[in-house]
């Protein structure tokens, strides 16, 4: 579960040259799918799953085990080579290598949402629309449906979500007197508090992280990315919403109010564990993780809505999260939409659930069972009711670049550097898209920053 989750936060450097031969392939136009968008019908997605049939799977999420175990029960004629050909910078490359190469692809792969634009981009995926994905759009949140329908096309299903949730420790703050913040202003007062108290304690951990980032922006009411068509894009790093969260992560940032720890790292699960670190803003696949990583923490910890700049008026967003999408490469592509159908339906998504995963369907999150169970690792909270709440409240009309991937590498040349000298976040943006407009008109995009 960990490796799942520590992809969320993984930088993903996107090859210069496939960008390039990209832009060469859409030639003005927007993503291919629209241009004659292929399919096949129920009737053919059904024969094929009855036929024998060998499908390759590539994903890292452990969730898809057990789902790939139960398809392969019900249709006993469908055979699923499921592959982790690695996560983070490997899964991605070895993606975009078959690409380039045109073979070498499988027949469907988990791509991240963040990820998702620069392989529909390259006509690398199969428009959706043609197999009946359209019609799918209720079975799905708004902001996870949202991330799969690109330039009027549909690149994936939707398969676990991230809506943000403050995870905080319940016996820190009783033994502080602190009370559970509600606003970034409270927030921050909690954190001087509880420093002041306890010098090696923190309110939360941050030495720079793009998801992090994009998702607190987005969070602000931000839109810092606009994309027209698959190839002009404005970035505005210096919008309202980016203003306001650098105005007040700059507080915490220039106070050294935040423990000066990687995520994912073994000092960052010993600070869960005994307290030192007492929040997290983190997406709504994280108590899994806590338990597996903190055990220590057992009974102590709770959930909590994310701070807001209003007090009363709720705000999310998303953080990580993915689907699963059928490469144009294969050549079973009713079968492999047939096994999306499955894995990311109402079958695939209870297993996914059931493992630990965070669910994006409407379905599961509106499941009273789903809502009402009780987590003893969080003393007995019911924290879906809090998460899906969050789910709701994710603010509508965020983007990613078409090359989110390679900007979010350059995160640490940029944005980190002002958190290693606990300077202005602010001034790191600026940096940041700087070097993303560079980039970006150098592989052939038209890129502006307003």
């Amino acid at each position: 579960m960990k490796i799942s989750h520590r992809l969320r936060r993984a930088a993903i450097v996107v090859t210069a040259g496939l960008l390039v031969s990209t832009l060469a392939a859409c030639g003005g136009s927007t993503a291919k799918g629209n241009a004659g968008t292929e399919g096949v019908s129920a009737e053919e997605i059904a024969t094929a799953l009855q036929t024998e049939t060998t499908l390759t799977v590539w994903g890292w999420a452990p969730q898809l085990e057990p789902i790939v175990g139960a398809f392969e029960a019900k249709y006993p004629k469908v055979k699923v080579n499921l592959e982790n050909v690695g996560t983070g910078n490997d899964h991605y490359t070895k993606i975009q290598n078959a690409v380039k190469a045109g073979s070498g692809a499988p027949d469907v792969a988990q791509i991240e949402y963040a990820a998702l634009p620069q392989f529909a981009l390259s006509d690398a995926l199969v428009d959706l629309k043609g197999y009946g994905a359209g019609e799918l759009q209720a079975n799905y949140t708004p902001s996870t449906w949202g991330s799969v329908n690109l330039n009027g096309g549909i690149y994936a299903l939707p398969q676990d979500s991230g809506p943000m949730a403050m995870f905080y420790r319940a016996d820190v703050f009783e033994k502080h007197g602190i009370e559970v913040p509600a606003t970034w202003d409270e927030y921050i007062e909690a954190g001087k508090k509880l420093h002041a108290a306890d010098p090696k304690a923190y309110i939360t951990n941050d030495i720079g992280d793009a998801g992090f980032t994009t998702s607190m922006i987005w969070q602000a009411g931000g839109q810092p990315y606009k994309v027209d068509g698959p190839t002009t894009v404005q970035i505005n790093l210096q919008d309202e919403g980016s203003k306001t969260w650098t105005q007040n992560w700059n507080q915490l940032v220039q106070g050294k109010l935040v423990a000066p720890v990687a995520s994912w790292s073994d000092e960052w699960y010993k600070g869960l564990s005994d307290g030192s670190i007492a929040t997290l803003i983190t997406g709504a696949w994280m108590p899994a993780n806590l338990e597996s990583g903190a055990a220590e923490g057992n009974g102590k910890w709770r959930v909590a809505a994310m701070p807001t700049y209003e007090k009363g008026k709720s705000a999310s967003a998303e953080n990580g999260g993915g689907g699963d999408a059928v490469l144009k490469q294969s050549k079973n592509k009713a079968a492999a939409y047939g096994f999306l159908q499955f894995s990311n339906g109402p079958e695939g998504s209870k297993i996914h659930a059931a493992n630990g995963g965070f669910p994006s369907t409407t379905a599961d999150l509106q499941d009273p069972a789903f809502l009402g169970a009780e987590s003893k690792y969080f003393g007995g909270q019911k924290i879906n009711e809090v998460l899906v709440q969050a789910s709701k409240d994710v603010v509508p009309g965020w983007s990613y670049l078409p090359f989110q991937t390679y900007a979010n590498s350059i995160f640490s040349d940029t944005v980190g550097q002002a958190y290693g000298s606990n300077s202005d976040l602010n001034a790191g943006l600026v940096a940041w898209q700087d070097a993303s407009v560079k980039y970006g008109n150098q592989q052939g995009f038209t890129v502006s920053a307003k």
